[in-house]
């Protein structure tokens, strides 16, 4: 990857429609070769998808929680179905395993409170081998889908 492809990746995470006479002109590139690099780049991974970036909030899901999950046993047969059963929850936006204590953390988007003590009751209490469960609540995000340094 050189500076030619860093750049086309900097200009798609900026904008993800461009067509692609446009993202050969600001890549300083003619089409065919900037259409190559693309291709190039989509087929070794580095690019894995192309999306719309939603407002939550204008969808009504103006509450956001961060739940930390320490489990009670981490054998990979636990672990396993605790991330199956988490990746099937809708309100969860990401999910990432950790080092350390707590275990995981798990970001989570609903309506309101009561939308999150109903998800939180009925879905996250149960998850398998869930030990405890310890929310904070997102006051406001100050950086959200920032474009990864190239």
């Amino acid at each position: 990857m050189d500076g030619v492809d860093r750049k086309i990746l900097a200009e798609l995470q900026r904008n993800g429609r461009l067509s692609l006479t446009e993202l050969a002109g600001r890549a300083g590139l003619s089409v065919s070769p900037c259409h190559r690099r693309l291709r190039a780049l989509e087929a070794s991974g580095v690019i894995t998808a192309y999306r719309a970036q939603v407002n939550a909030i204008a969808l009504g899901l103006t509450f956001e929680a961060l739940v930390f999950v320490t489990m009670r046993q981490e054998d990979r047969t636990t672990v396993a179905a605790f991330e199956d059963a988490v990746a099937a929850i809708p309100q969860v936006v990401q999910a990432q395993r950790l080092f350390g204590d707590p275990d995981f953390l798990l970001r989570v988007l609903t309506a309101d409170l009561p939308a999150f003590q109903t998800l939180y009751d009925t879905h996250l209490a149960t998850l398998p081998g869930v030990q405890r469960l310890s929310s904070t609540l997102v006051m406001k995000s100050v950086v959200e889908d920032r474009p990864l340094p190239l």
